[in-house]
């Protein structure tokens, strides 16, 4: 695994043409769930080559123009574990709509229906064979520096997801559930404008 960490941006020769299945692993690290509140710190990226790319971004220092321009690359798709929060995240701190999507957590969930344990260690348990350690989950994002055990969490929540979503293509074709799939992965940049624009945790589309 090699890890790389850059400051502020993507550097000028990052070249994401040679991307796994046209596909870029993507996650984010914030000081919290709150994007009203809680900054973005760090965006982390795979090619899905055993690389592991780490942008730190600094309080107020969002221009990162490369990075945006990948987010924004509608030739290369993000695969993401709970894409609602991080494209919601990336819209309301560099601006950028995020496209096109991929979610694992909504294809294990339209897959996986014999368990409710969805989150990315359950997920990458059952289809890599991986364990996913969660222990630097809650440490500080936003520190000067970041200790080698945050470089290595990044990294990890990302490095594992062309995988994943390999094994559950398979089993949303084997369901006939992929274009039901992909239907709740285009939604999901107006699903991140409900939660940015105050409705998080409103379902509009019940009925009460």
């Amino acid at each position: 695994m090699t890890i790389k960490l850059y400051k502020g941006d993507l550097p000028e020769d990052f070249d994401w043409s040679d991307a796994r299945d046209a596909c870029v692993a993507v996650d984010s690290e914030t000081l919290g769930l709150n994007p009203a509140r809680d900054r973005l710190c760090v965006v982390q990226l795979s090619l899905g080559h055993g690389d592991a790319h780490l942008v730190q971004l600094a309080a107020g220092a969002y221009e990162a123009p490369r990075l945006k321009a990948l987010m924004a690359d509608t030739s290369v798709t993000k695969i993401f574990h709970y894409a609602r929060f991080d494209v919601a995240v990336m819209k309301a701190y560099l601006g950028v709509d995020t496209a096109p999507i991929y979610c694992t957590k909504i294809a294990s969930k339209l897959t996986r229906t014999y368990t409710d344990r969805h989150g990315l260690k359950d997920l990458v348990r059952e289809s890599v064979g991986a364990e996913l350690s969660k222990q630097q989950q809650s440490s500080d994002w936003g520190a000067a520096e970041l200790s080698d055990a945050q470089k290595h969490y990044a990294a990890s929540d990302v490095l594992y997801l062309h995988d994943a979503k390999s094994w559950l293509d398979e089993r949303l074709e084997r369901e006939g559930r992929f274009e039901l799939a992909q239907a709740c992965f285009d939604f999901l940049p107006k699903r991140a404008d409900l939660d940015l624009q105050g409705w998080g945790d409103m379902d509009i589309f019940s009925h009460s």
